[in-house]
């Protein structure tokens, strides 16, 4: 398969609009879970300006590990009751975080990042892990990001099939 990224334009909503349709096309007939994850984890940290981490954590049944990523390597393992991601996969719900360094229990993988959103990964209520952005530079994360990106994660788990 020969995909393409083209550069996004318009509204940051067109954008997420585009960004989603590329997504798509890069999972189509793949239903791998890792693969979808870097391929999607790629297309995000090159689309979007001002990330300094974007990837997945899977979880494993007792913590997060680290899954593919784009960025600085990572914290490993993530305990269910630490930081952003540990929040995100517990409470099962979005986490945006205007600055990190605010937030109780933040786990400082990259000392450069300011902000945070985390979007868990579920399927029938079971948490199957997080797909988590960083940046350098606070409040990078607004309402239209975190609804871009809630989408781009629903492509992920859509593409995993029934497993």
């Amino acid at each position: 398969m020969s995909f393409t990224a083209t550069s996004l334009a318009g509204t940051k909503t067109e954008q997420y609009a585009q960004l989603l349709q590329q997504a798509r096309a890069l999972v189509s007939g793949e239903s791998d879970r890792i693969a979808n994850a870097a391929n999607i984890s790629a297309l995000v940290y090159q689309a979007l300006p001002e990330v300094n981490w974007v990837g997945f954590y899977l979880y494993d049944g007792v913590e997060l590990v680290v899954g593919p990523f784009q960025g600085q390597p990572a914290c490993v393992r993530i305990a269910l009751d630490k930081g952003v991601c540990g929040a995100a996969a517990t409470t099962l719900e979005t986490q945006r975080v205007e600055d990190v360094h605010a937030f109780p229990g933040h786990i400082a993988c990259d000392a450069a990042t300011r902000s945070e959103l985390v979007v868990p990964l579920s399927r029938d209520g079971k948490l199957i892990g997080v797909f988590d952005l960083d940046s350098p530079r606070p409040n990078r994360f607004d309402a239209d990001d975190q609804a871009g990106l809630e989408a781009l994660a629903r492509v992920f788990l859509s593409s995993l099939g029934e497993h």
